[in-house]
């Protein structure tokens, strides 16, 4: 997979209008300025159209299903209207299923639930925790962090090819990490995989806000991801593919929703005839309106073409690289090199510095949102780093002296909403800093570095 961006896109292009593009907030050294949401990578925020078109259906809100009255019917026809909306986006097949839930995480989980018996797992340990932590039930093998995607193609097939047997197995992929943001070589990891009789998930909460996934095109089984991540932050999720495994299980959740029929039996048991829909793992009321918003979502973010949507994310990721590049002391972590194609997320490590007291400083004295820690992909960041599970330091001191290794990295991300001001605030910030230091003192409350009153 790879990022193309047409010459004739690369003009300046504006941003997708997003809620909080105008916020204001303090700064401990006086006065305020509009806030600069850079942890997209996090929770992105809410399109302007995807909050509009949920405003508008608000007032219509009712319960999803064999409601009679029409609010209820009106909704049911929104919610698998939905549901067509999202394969759509995904490129699925005819016979694929969307089956809603409430992230990433709750949607490889679910797979992990239905997983058939004796089912092997092969997961990288580059992998985010949602997609490393859930496969607790079946056999289970970590492949080492591979340094070019042609290896983790190559570690993936000799892995693949020792396992015993020729029974059901599973890899886990993502699509663009959490911490670097390199894409992964999707297609072809899914070619090795189906040519040794695997199936494939792609953890696409990275991809899909920045590139265009399609099912069918990268010929992977499933794709999960999160509506937070893909601008409709109302807590729900994606889980699309095959559903074979899906209905052969039992469900997910058991209750309301997932049966289609219930009786008793004569001797006191309980009879469940399950459906064979996406129902089956939709127990419970659906999040309606979480559920509109990521249509909403999927239909913005198709029509404002992706084309120019990657153009100009790869812009705002050149600038950052070419900034952070200018200041010897800050190092860009990356697994696959500088020349790997790569979606808006950037992590580094400033020499000399603890990450959490600078990532403070952005916030408290420029306005500036990141996120500093190990990302909920602490493996990867360890191997990044070169080192071992520590304490942070205290805040204000070095989190590893001259020479020493970084226990912890700082990660700036953007995407479609970013305004180009954001960015270049951010570059001239992060050089201001490493030259001059903080303007204020700081203190560690609870583990995290927070300005001193």
């Amino acid at each position: 997979m790879s990022v193309s961006v047409d010459a004739a896109c690369q003009a300046t292009t504006a941003p997708l209008p997003v809620l909080g593009h105008d916020v204001t907030v303090p700064l401990v050294t006086g006065g305020e300025v509009t806030y600069a949401a850079l942890d997209y990578a996090a929770s992105a925020p809410a399109l302007q159209r995807v909050w509009d078109d949920v405003a508008a259906y608000a007032p219509y809100y009712g319960s999803v299903h064999r409601g009679a009255g029409y609010l209820s019917q009106l909704s049911t026809d929104l919610f698998e209207n939905s549901r067509v909306a999202v394969a759509e986006f995904l490129g699925c097949r005819a016979d694929d299923q969307v089956v809603f839930t409430r992230s990433t995480t709750d949607s490889l989980n679910l797979l992990a639930a239905v997983l058939p018996a004796g089912c092997e797992v092969f997961v990288f340990e580059t992998e985010h925790h949602a997609s490393l932590l859930p496969w607790r039930d079946a056999r289970v093998t970590y492949l080492d962090a591979p340094r070019t995607p042609a290896e983790a193609v190559a570690a993936l097939e000799r892995a693949l090819a020792a396992r015993a047997g020729d029974g059901p197995a599973l890899v886990c992929v993502t699509g663009a990490s959490n911490v670097t943001g390199e894409l992964w070589p999707v297609r072809e990891l899914a070619a090795a995989a189906h040519a040794h009789g695997a199936r494939i998930v792609l953890d696409a909460a990275q991809l899909a806000p920045h590139h265009p996934v399609s099912v069918t095109d990268l010929d992977v089984d499933w794709v999960a991801f999160s509506g937070h991540k893909l601008y409709a932050p109302f807590g729900s999720g994606v889980l699309a593919g095959r559903a074979d495994w899906l209905q052969a299980a039992e469900p997910y959740l058991a209750g309301g929703g997932a049966s289609r029929t219930v009786g008793r039996r004569a001797d006191g048991g309980v009879d469940v005839e399950w459906h064979t829909t996406a129902a089956r793992h939709e127990a419970g009321s659906p999040n309606v309106i979480g559920v509109y918003a990521i249509a909403a979502a999927c239909k913005a973010l198709t029509e404002a073409g992706f084309d120019r949507l990657v153009a100009r994310e790869q812009r705002l990721v050149a600038r950052v690289r070419e900034g952070l590049a200018e200041v010897p002391a800050v190092r860009v972590l990356s697994l696959f090199g500088d020349d790997a194609p790569r979606v808006g997320v950037i992590s580094f490590v400033v020499e000399g510095w603890n990450s959490s007291h600078f990532a403070a400083a952005l916030s408290a004295e420029y306005g500036i949102g990141v996120r500093d820690g190990l990302f909920c992909a602490h493996p990867l960041v360890r191997t990044l780093l070169g080192s071992d599970p520590q304490t942070q330091g205290e805040c204000g001191s070095p989190e590893a002296a001259p020479g020493e290794k970084s226990l912890n990295a700082i990660r700036v991300s953007f995407g479609a909403g970013t305004p180009d001001e954001h960015v270049e605030r951010f570059v001239g910030a992060v050089k201001e800093l490493v030259t001059e230091g903080a303007r204020w003192n700081y203190r560690t409350v609870d583990g995290r570095c927070v300005p001193a009153v």
